[in-house]
């Protein structure tokens, strides 16, 4: 997702067409989305032939069709998104439920995809004990994958006998140490390639132990799933994971509204849109908050951002979502943005900026 992002958001181009869409992980549900799909993909094409010569339509229309072509539906996630322009032909699956809308601009919309990124916690279990570790990668409370190689690990040196003797007890400690020394070496080699927070699920003895032989703490979650689950299936450990995530996530969504409240104190919020807008191409907004379900097609004139009607949303000069244009232009000067859930910004009508000083 972070790739796919870093790929599309630079991108600057004449027609850039953006097809975002619920979809379906079962059936029969998921039989819908092929002809959803097909719905979106007409409005394009009359959209390509108002506005373009019928030849420049024509290889914009094939291009997206060929894409359209390859994809499976039968391994939808939430929600479908395409990408194409003269240049691009891709699309990915997000685990995120979006509102189904087409675009077509300079840019594409990757607003979808920098909220599954905020939004959706992707981390990792590991699921730890003295003489077993497995390791699941998860998505909210979806297993990803468990991993195979170099895991599951079994620690051949472990003996559970006499260790009421002491010196076999504290040769005992130093075996389980290195043990765990090694899983945390293989935890942060595959962490080296998709750099995911672990949540440990342990008995509650192993969990500081573990701790101190980490070598990368400040990846690891301050709180663990306090139970010896090594012999469940992976979906239902990930369910509980899941639990201990969310509530993490709600403690640190509460303290960002907490930032944005002292801002409000300190004369450092912005929400008049045109303000943010200048604010932002000069370099001085720190973090964005908008409320999930926000959109807003709008015209640019001398730098001055005009709202528009939904049902003029296909003119050629109108942007499909002004707040995605920001986001993007934002994250280029290093800034942030905070997806709130609907109501939490209803007094500033949804969006806001917070200033650097």
């Amino acid at each position: 997702m972070n790739t796919t992002l870093k790929r599309l958001k630079d991108i600057r181009s004449e027609n850039c067409i953006t097809i975002i869409m619920n979809s379906h992980r079962t059936r029969p549900d998921a039989l819908k989305d092929e002809i959803a799909l097909k719905n979106h993909v007409k409005e394009v094409e009359t959209r390509l032939l108002t506005d373009l010569s019928k030849r420049d339509a024509a290889v914009l229309i094939e291009k997206l069709h060929a894409l359209v072509k390859q994809i499976d539906h039968a391994m939808n996630l939430d929600s479908l998104l395409l990408f194409v322009n003269k240049d691009v032909a891709e699309y990915t699956r997000l685990p995120i439920k979006v509102t189904d809308r087409v675009i077509i601009d300079n840019t594409f919309a990757t607003r979808d995809l920098v909220r599954a990124m905020h939004n959706e916690s992707h981390y990792y279990v590991l699921v730890l004990s003295q003489e077993n570790v497995r390791l699941i990668e998860a998505l909210n409370d979806q297993v990803v994958k468990e991993f195979k190689s170099p895991f599951p690990m079994v620690n051949t040196q472990f003996d559970n006998k006499n260790t009421m003797e002491p010196v076999v007890s504290s040769r005992q400690r130093n075996l389980i140490a290195e043990f765990f020394n090694q899983v945390d070496k293989e935890v942060n080699a595959i962490r080296a390639k998709n750099p995911l927070p672990v949540l440990i699920c342990t008995v509650e003895e192993n969990y500081p132990e573990y701790l101190k032989i980490a070598d990368n703490k400040q990846s690891i979650f301050e709180t663990f799933l306090n139970k010896n689950r090594i012999n469940e299936k992976d979906h239902a450990i990930v369910t509980e994971a899941w639990k201990i995530v969310e509530a993490h996530n709600s403690k640190m969504n509460a303290k960002r509204k907490s930032e944005l409240l002292k801002a409000v104190t300190e004369n450092k919020f912005l929400s008049d849109t045109n303000e943010i807008w200048r604010a932002i191409n000069d370099g001085k907004i720190q973090t964005l908050f908008i409320e999930q379900g926000l959109f807003q097609p709008a015209v640019i004139e001398n730098d001055d951002i005009q709202y528009v009607s939904e049902d003029q949303r296909a003119d050629k000069d109108v942007i499909d979502d002004i707040y995605d244009e920001m986001i993007e232009l934002n994250m280029n000067f290093g800034g942030d943005v905070v997806f709130l859930p609907k109501g939490e910004l209803k007094k500033f009508n949804g969006f806001g900026a917070v200033t650097r000083y």
